[in-house]
């Protein structure tokens, strides 16, 4: 734990928040930090936001749907400095999570604004209906076996 220049102790409670919102985060393994998303239903999209501060979109982050499973990865690196102190963060993120039956994986969509990453998949119009079975009736009588 370091402190400011005024004796002030720095980075205890991020790095609490951090334990206490992952606590076993070190018994994953080694493929990565889970990133953080919501997902629902807008429009007839399904839709995936996930937190990625931190990341240039177009450098550092790869988005693959293969399978019906949908994978962001990502690679962070940031580092800030002043003239006391510098601090970085850096790490590989990753996700993957399976896409909800009927998304129509020829209709993909991918925004980045201000820290949030935006995936969107178009959801099938005409949702296929269960279907009833009938069950026949055989005539009371023992079937014979060859």
């Amino acid at each position: 734990m370091g402190t400011s220049v005024r004796g002030e102790p720095r980075g205890f409670l991020p790095d609490l928040i951090d334990w206490l919102e992952a606590p076993l985060a070190g018994l994953r393994p080694a493929v990565g930090q889970a990133i953080r998303f919501e997902d629902y239903v807008l429009d007839g999209r399904y839709v995936l936001r996930a937190e990625l501060p931190g990341v240039d979109p177009d450098k550092d982050v790869e988005i693959t749907l293969a399978g019906g499973v949908l994978t962001i990865r990502a690679e962070r690196q940031h580092e800030e400095k002043d003239e006391h102190r510098s601090e970085f963060r850096y790490g590989s993120l990753t996700r993957s999570i399976a896409l909800p039956p009927g998304t129509d994986d020829r209709d993909v969509k991918a925004v980045y604004d201000r820290g949030i990453l935006e995936v969107s998949v178009k959801l099938a119009e005409d949702k296929q209906e269960g279907r009833r079975i009938l069950v026949g009736h055989t005539s009371g009588k023992p079937q014979k076996k060859d």
